[in-house]
């Protein structure tokens, strides 16, 4: 009967222990190799879920792991505290902010001690804490000072009930906020911006060198930024001087421009618009107005437009074409116009028809010059081929007439060669008060002033009223906005808007390096030694946005000669996500079809409101579909080390991970089976060491082996972390079968599995290796190194087969040629049993597995 280890008092134990003895604090001498392991620092919601458990073990298990391996190791912790809902619980609960989230930080930080993490909670960071946004200002000046920070007015999406900017991951896919709920609109506002735009072209050539992440996430990002090579193309408009300026991947389609559009925000709308389509106009503008980006954008909804009344001159053929204004155009994208060519674009082509504009083909197929008509055309052509109706093009294939028609604009003044990106300068104001001040003075004659660095940190005040409308609280704080500017001395204003979150966790992983200076926000010396991060762990959610942004700063820092490396993480790993079993009714719509399992009768699955049959399924844990498993729960039944090893076993770290008590209760099984193996043993008994090892030792001495190099090659490469758990689970099996228990080589066995133990759960590794009489933690011990002398086979087990049938099995030596393993099969005892007196007529030998006698009947 195996002994059942008390997991919560070892737990606890040890938790204490490393915590006074500060065996997780950071090695900061040279003299070893670094490492720096990095979860991606999670917003304090005061509650872990499970999700937050798999993240912060799985590089927990790294880090562990390296620093057996000889590696100093830097593995912190901090918090992403500033946002949207802590101010929203501020005016939910009526307390400040800070109270909200101080209190979660602290509950969180507890639940993370809990699970046994490694972490040096002495380079704890805190983003919402002056000493840490104090440094987020100075670098914003850096940014400033560099041009890269500016204000302009931008159309931005806007929540008409919490009245501040959205970012658009901000706003769901049906156009609605993310917090109010509210229809988002579209609104011009005076916003601050930060330039990326000017490192677009090094962040995706750059994406080459990040040889350790997925591809998947590079592809998704280098899609982000979106470049695009091309023509920038002037149509004058008729009557006026200007220009309508358009960029075209697709130059060589421009003789089938049949109509240009305009953003209804352009500056030029107003001024192309006849008198009699002036209200028209007015009309269908504020009715875009009401719609978010993704609304207007989206592919499956219809693209509405209307004319202006004016036209545009097609330079190359000299055709007016009219001028309209459509929802689906993007100032703030490109140009904020487009040239219409329907016959060859997908969207124009069903723009066209639904609002009556014509259609001229320009490029067919190379088979069919000569016999394409428009009228034949049931969809936009968009391959390549051969230039028709395009002037002395024709005849040109369309790849070569690319090349030729921006060099025929170029001649002409028509236009020239441009590369464009989809990525658009990043948009950091927000309207709330629980944010990151931007250091910025508005002075009526000097303009914006930058906040002299040795008045930083711009402290949040904290005589705020919450209301959740309106704007900035900060801007109603007249003692606080109301100050002298910093160059002239005249009255000016404080900037009142505050930073996007985003920056905050876009350099957080640079201060842990030097997480206690409060004289500058590192030192070169620290961050160039313990950067760039070596494994950086974290949510596929964010393979854009913050990768994108931290990369971003990064390589602007660089720039500024304050890091002397240009991307910050080498190495990354997308955990997929944790999922947990909840009804569904898949007749209702996404919000509310999901059913909690307490609302439910197992025996008679129905939705409780409809009475249709309900689906169990696996679904990401979350509250709202009522199949979250709170990580306080499995620990206090079964401890954190069980639940670091389910999360680790039951599924690659990059795969969505389905949650199964059973499995669990496997765990917890398998950690009291290694328990009463070593309590059980006792090394008393063991002899001394022969000369030459017995049969069964070197089985067992291979064993041990073999879980070293398989354990060490799945932590390595693509952290194979549930084979490595499996492989522990053989060599705790041979150990249990071993026929050597008085042998030096039983005891190499159980020291080794508590090595490899160790990184994966750290608790009752720990106890364990004291109980053997070891005095210095399981941690600072070395991880095993594989004998690859251990791995030689001596002898291999031959299968003896009669016609075919298994009859036995006998040991050879390994490695024979085939004449002896014929000779030896044929003279065992279990051969000759069924050969004795017969006709062989043939011996099949197949080296190192079997042999087959084919006899007489």
């Amino acid at each position: 009967m195996e002994s059942r280890y008390n997991a919560t008092a070892i737990e606890q134990k040890w938790q204490q222990t490393w915590a006074e003895s500060g065996v997780d604090r950071t090695v900061e001498s040279q003299d070893k190799p670094k490492f720096y392991a990095l979860s991606m620092f999670p917003y304090p919601s005061g509650n872990l879920h499970m999700g937050h458990v798999r993240n912060y073990v799985i590089t927990d298990v790294i880090a562990r792991l390296k620093k057996m391996q000889g590696y100093r190791v830097l593995h912190p912790m901090g918090w992403d505290a500033f946002g949207l809902p802590a101010e929203n619980a501020a005016i939910a609960r009526k307390i400040p902010p800070a109270k909200w989230t101080y209190q979660n930080v602290a509950q969180m930080r507890d639940q993370l001690k809990q699970l046994g993490l490694s972490l040096d909670w002495e380079r704890e960071v805190t983003t919402c804490s002056a000493d840490y946004y104090k440094w987020t200002q100075w670098l914003f000046l850096q940014f400033f000072q560099a041009g890269l920070a500016y204000q302009k007015e931008a159309a931005v999406n806007w929540d008409p009930v919490d009245q501040t900017v959205l970012a658009n991951e901000q706003v769901d896919s049906e156009g609605y906020s993310w917090r109010s709920g509210a229809k988002v609109e579209r609104k011009l506002l005076t916003q601050w911006f930060l330039k990326i735009t000017d490192y677009a072209e090094q962040l995706l050539q750059d994406l080459d060198q990040l040889t350790g992440w997925p591809e998947r996430v590079k592809t998704m990002q280098a899609n982000w930024i979106g470049k695009s090579v091309g023509a920038y193309l002037e149509f004058p408009i008729v009557g006026m001087d200007e220009k309508v300026a358009v960029f075209t991947t697709r130059p060589d389609t421009v003789y089938g421009v049949t109509y240009v559009v305009l953003a209804p925000e352009h500056p030029l709308t107003p001024q192309v618009t006849t008198s009699e389509q002036k209200s028209a106009v007015e009309k269908f503008i504020e009715e875009v107005a009401n719609e978010s980006e993704i609304d207007r954008t989206a592919e499956d909804k219809p693209k509405r437009g209307i004319l202006t009344g004016g036209k545009a001159i097609n330079p190359f053929n000299g055709e007016e074409i009219p001028i309209l204004i459509a929802d689906y155009v993007l100032y703030e994208y490109g140009t904020g116009a487009v040239m219409g060519v329907p016959a060859h674009d997908v969207r124009d082509f069903k723009f066209a028809n639904e609002n009556n504009l014509p259609i001229r083909t320009v490029i067919v197929p190379e088979n069919s010059v000569g016999k394409f008509h428009e009228t034949s055309l049931q969809e936009a052509y968009t391959d390549p081929g051969v230039m028709v109706n395009s002037g002395d093009f024709d005849g040109t294939p369309s790849t070569e007439g690319k090349t030729k028609i921006i060099q025929y604009a170029e001649e002409k003044g028509y236009g020239k060669a441009r590369i464009q990106y989809r990525l658009r300068d990043w948009l950091i104001s927000r309207q709330r008060y629980w944010g990151c001040p931007i250091p910025v003075i508005h002075c009526p004659s000097c303009g914006q002033v930058p906040v002299p660095d040795t008045d930083l940190p711009i402290k949040l005040p904290e005589n705020i009223e919450f209301t959740g409308k309106g704007a900035s609280p900060l801007a109603q704080i007249e003692d606080w906005v109301n100050v002298a500017c910093p160059s002239c001395g005249e009255p000016a204003k404080r900037e009142t808007d505050t930073m996007d979150t985003f920056i905050d966790s876009s350099w957080y992983f640079l201060r842990y390096t030097d997480a206690n200076n409060p004289e500058q926000v590192f030192t070169k010396e620290k961050v160039n030694d313990w950067m760039p991060v070596d494994q950086y762990v974290g949510g596929i959610e964010h393979a854009i946005l913050h990768l994108l942004y931290s990369r971003f700063f990064t390589k602007v820092l660089h720039d500024r000669g304050l890091l002397n490396f240009n991307e910050p993480f080498k190495r990354l790993l997308t955990q997929g996500m944790v999922q947990g079993l909840t009804y569904m009714n898949p007749n209702k719509d996404s919000k509310d079809k999901w059913i909690p399992f307490s609302a439910v009768d197992p025996s008679n699955p129905i939705d409780p409101d409809t009475g249709e049959t309900l689906k169990l399924c696996y679904a990401t844990m979350s509250k709202s579909k009522g199949n979250g498993v709170a990580p306080e729960d499995v620990i206090n039944k079964y401890g954190a080390d069980t639940a670091r090893m389910f999360i680790l076993f039951k599924a690659p770290p990059e795969k969505d991970l389905e949650w199964d008590a059973a499995d669990v209760e496997g765990q917890f099984r398998f950690l009291n089976r290694v328990w009463t193996q070593v309590t059980d043993y006792d090394a008393s008994k063991i002899a001394n060491a022969n000369e030459s090892l017995s049969k069964a030792e070197k089985d067992l001495r291979r064993a041990i082996h073999t879980a070293i190099k398989e354990v060490s090659e799945d932590l390595e490469g693509d952290y194979q972390f549930n084979t490595a758990v499996s492989e522990l689970m053989k060599l705790s099996n041979a150990i249990k079968d071993a026929k050597c228990v008085d042998s030096p080589v039983y005891q190499e066995g159980v020291e080794t599995l508590i090595l490899l133990l160790a990184p994966f759960a750290p608790h009752v590794a720990e106890e364990l290796w004291h109980n053997l009489g070891n005095r210095e933690s399981v941690h600072l011990q070395s991880f095993p190194e594989v004998d690859s002398s251990a791995l030689v086979v001596d002898e291999i087990t031959l299968v003896i087969q009669i016609m075919g049938k298994t009859r036995g099995k006998i040991q050879v030596p390994a490695n024979c040629d085939k004449a002896t393993l014929e000779k030896l099969a044929t003279e065992s005892e279990v051969a000759q049993r069924y050969i004795e007196g017969k006709e062989i007529r043939k011996v099949i030998v197949v080296p190192n597995k079997l042999v087959n006698f084919v006899v007489a009947k």
